[in-house]
């Protein structure tokens, strides 16, 4: 499985991942949430930052099932679904991952078929910290 890179800004959110938490860089002046994480608001310019928890709900709002040729480390795992997620209570925060069936299931373990934009999720993470995604009501 490919690792994510880890940048400075981004480095809270795979601790906090790894912990089971997912949590959202927020400005600590005027409490805009903002992904990707960055040093300075876009809203405000500021460079408070604090990282919000979140109720790790969404629902989807794009996905695509891509299919090869893809580039060879995703290509043996190809098809899977890959989707983006409009959290709850923060929707202006879009985050990428596959729905899968269940926490640390692979990709493609949850069949196209059941991906649906507007499908309620809520996160589950895969042992090592990667946020995954699964359906409210199975």
């Amino acid at each position: 499985m490919l690792e994510p890179v880890v940048d400075t800004d981004g480095a809270p959110f795979w601790r906090y991942a790894a912990l089971g938490e997912l949590r959202v860089q927020t400005c600590a002046d005027c409490r805009e949430p903002r992904f990707p994480p960055r040093p300075c608001c876009p809203h405000c310019q500021s460079f408070a930052t604090t990282w919000r928890l979140t109720s790790g709900r969404g629902r989807v709002w794009s996905y695509a099932v891509p299919h090869p040729p893809l580039l060879p480390d995703y290509a043996a795992r190809a098809p899977y679904n890959v989707v983006l997620v409009e959290l709850d209570d923060a929707p202006r925060i879009r985050l990428v991952g596959n729905l899968v069936a269940g926490a640390g299931a692979p990709l493609g373990s949850l069949p196209a078929d059941r991906v649906r934009i507007g499908a309620h999720v809520r996160a589950v993470f895969d042992g090592r910290g990667l946020p995954q995604w699964v359906l409210e009501r199975p």
